[in-house]
């Protein structure tokens, strides 16, 4: 898995992403102002500062401090949990983690068992960027289909990524809440 730079742009400006595989300066089409990011393989000795994303990432939706210790487990990664799933990075010219997303599964079927972003980049494309770039891969492994048990408050952005609501599935933090179980088909191009 290599490097990708991507540019992103706030919805409100411009809905499309550019990117160039590779390394080096990252070429872009198009006039609209943007940021640009380097989307990476994540490395095992970041997993504490993904569970942070995760963690502040889960809280900008303003659930409590109960929900929130619920949530605690399933939201933190260790080294093993990075290197056993494909987790990526969004990292800034900088070098600031901006999110992270880990896509698991086998061919024919995969999972896109996390994806978070920063609380102040949500709504600035890194998302966008960071879910483009794992379906790409998960075409690249020769998956067909990749499924997600998405947080309620993300299944619009899902949607809008061209995922298919297929059921729900209870959740493994709280007995009794429902998240909803998502589809996205990758026999076809994007």
């Amino acid at each position: 898995m290599t490097a990708r730079w991507a540019r992103v742009v706030d919805q409100s400006a411009d809905e499309r992403i550019t990117a160039r595989q590779g390394g080096g300066q990252p070429a872009v089409e198009g006039e609209k102002e943007g940021e640009y990011v380097r989307i990476r393989p994540a490395r095992p000795d970041e997993a504490e500062l993904l569970t942070g994303i995760a963690l502040r990432a889960k809280a900008y939706w303003g659930y409590d401090e109960a929900f929130m210790a619920a949530c605690r487990a399933e939201l933190t990664l260790d080294a093993a949990a990075v290197e056993r799933a494909s987790t990526v990075v969004a990292e800034d010219g900088d070098g600031r983690l901006l999110g992270f997303a880990a896509l698991a599964g086998t061919a024919p079927n995969g999972e896109l068992e996390m994806l978070f972003v920063e609380p102040d980049r949500i709504g600035r494309g890194i998302g966008r960027a960071l879910f483009a770039h794992v379906r790409d891969l998960a075409r690249v492994r020769g998956l067909r289909r990749l499924t997600i048990d998405a947080d309620p408050n993300a299944e619009a952005f899902y949607l809008a990524m061209g995922a298919a609501r297929i059921g729900s599935t209870p959740s493994t933090a709280l007995p009794g809440r429902e998240l909803p179980r998502l589809e996205v088909l990758l026999d076809r191009a994007p």
